[in-house]
C-alpha cells in the first residue's frame, strides 16, 4: 500500500474535506482549490491528479465555502402574489415545479417569498440581506412596486408575464396574439356579438388579454361593443351579474379572461337554467382543471405553466453567470375548440 492509498483508507466511509485532499496528495489547500475551481495557475498534471482523487472519493465542496469563494449564495427567490386564490394556486404550483426541476440539476436552492400589491417588505428583506443571487417574479402589475424595486436592487431578476417597465427580462406566453387568434376564430364560427368578462385591470395579463380580444374583433371586421365589455369584475357575484347582463344584451358568445371567471359564469348559468351553448356560447382565455370536467367541454386557450417556470429559471441562471439573454421570451399556445362554442 503506497502512502496516498494508506491516507485514503483512513478516510474510508467519512466525508472528506479540502484539507484531507491536500494532506493525502501532499499539496497545499490553495492548489486543491485552484484545481477544483479551474482558476489560478496550476500544472495540468497536478490538476488531473486532484480531479481524479475527488472523483474516486466522491468529494463535494462545502456549499457555504463554495458560495464565499464565488461570492454567491446559491439561492434564488421565487416571489408569488400573497393575494392568490384557490384558482390561481395550480398555475403558481406548476410554474414552481418547472423552477425546481431546473434547480435540481444545479447547486441552487429556492427561497419562497410572498408579495402584496402594496407591500413588498418580504421580498426586500430577502434581497437587502443578500440571501439570494437572483429573483423570479411570478406576477406583473401595471404599476408594479416589485419590478421597480428589483431594477434598483442591482441583482438579476426575471418576470413571468409582461411589464410596461423598460429593461426587464420577461418570459410570457404570447397573450395578445393568442387572444387575438382565439377571438377571430370564434367570430369565424358565426358569432357576431361577443362579450368579454375580465378581472382587475391592474394586472398586466388582463390588459393584454383585453387588447388581444379587441384586435381579434377588428381584424374580423367587427368593432368592440363597449356595452359588452365587463372588466374589473372581482367578486363571484359581480362575475355572475356581468354574465347575466351579457345575455340580456344579446351576446351570442361570452369570452372569459380566465378559468375562475369562466367557472363562476357556468355556476350562475346553471342556477338560472341558461343552456351552454344553446342559449349562449362560452369560452375562456385560460384553461385549467376547474374547467376540465365541465359538460359541455369549454373552448379555451391552452398554456404550459411548467414550461414558463423552467424557461424563467434557466434564463435567470444564465444572467447570474453573466451570460446575455433575450429581453423578451415568448412561449407558445394552443387553441382548443370544444362543444361550448
Amino acid at each position: 500500500m503506497d502512502d496516498t492509498t494508506e491516507k485514503l483508507s483512513k478516510k474510508n466511509g467519512k466525508k472528506i474535506t479540502i484539507s484531507d485532499v491536500a494532506e493525502a496528495l501532499g499539496i497545499s489547500k490553495t492548489t486543491v482549490s485552484r484545481a477544483i475551481s479551474g482558476k489560478g495557475r496550476i500544472g495540468e498534471a497536478t490538476r488531473r491528479r486532484v480531479l481524479e482523487y475527488i472523483k474516486v472519493n466522491n468529494y463535494k465542496p462545502n456549499p457555504m465555502a463554495k458560495g464565499l469563494a464565488n461570492k454567491k449564495t446559491y439561492n434564488i427567490c421565487w416571489a408569488v402574489p400573497a393575494e392568490y386564490n384557490v384558482y390561481d394556486l395550480p398555475f403558481f404550483q406548476r410554474c414552481m415545479a418547472g423552477v425546481c426541476e431546473v434547480t435540481m440539476a444545479t447547486d441552487y436552492d429556492v427561497l419562497l417569498s410572498q408579495v402584496y400589491e402594496d407591500n413588498i417588505s418580504g421580498l426586500k428583506r430577502i434581497v437587502d440581506n443578500k440571501k439570494v443571487d437572483g429573483v423570479i417574479l411570478a406576477r406583473t402589475l401595471v404599476d408594479d412596486q416589485s419590478v421597480k424595486y428589483m431594477k434598483e436592487s442591482g441583482i438579476p431578476f426575471v418576470v413571468i408575464g409582461s411589464t410596461p417597465e423598460n429593461d426587464v427580462i420577461q418570459i410570457d406566453n404570447d397573450q395578445i396574439n393568442a387572444c387575438c387568434d382565439f377571438t377571430s376564430l370564434i367570430v369565424k364560427k358565426g358569432n357576431r356579438h361577443l362579450a368579454l368578462i375580465g378581472g382587475s385591470s391592474t394586472h398586466v395579463i388582463n390588459v393584454s388579454r383585453r387588447k388581444g380580444f379587441e384586435e381579434g374583433l377588428m381584424i374580423s371586421g367587427l368593432k368592440p361593443q363597449p356595452e359588452l365589455m365587463f372588466v374589473d369584475k372581482i367578486t363571484d357575484r359581480d362575475i355572475g351579474n356581468a354574465a347575466m347582463d351579457a345575455v340580456s344584451l344579446g351576446a351570442d358568445c361570452i369570452i372569459c379572461m380566465d378559468d375562475r371567471i369562466c367557472y363562476h359564469t357556468i355556476m350562475r348559468f346553471r342556477k338560472e337554467n341558461i343552456s351552454i351553448p344553446g342559449d349562449v356560447k362560452l369560452a375562456s382565455f385560460y384553461n385549467s382543471d376547474f374547467l376540465a370536467t365541465n359538460q359541455p367541454a369549454i373552448t379555451s386557450l391552452e398554456y404550459d405553466p411548467k414550461e414558463l417556470g423552467k424557461t424563467a429559471c434557466k434564463t435567470l441562471l444564465k444572467m447570474i453567470d453573466g451570460e446575455a439573454v433575450a429581453t423578451k421570451i415568448w412561449l407558445g399556445y394552443e387553441i382548443s375548440m370544444k362543444e361550448s362554442v
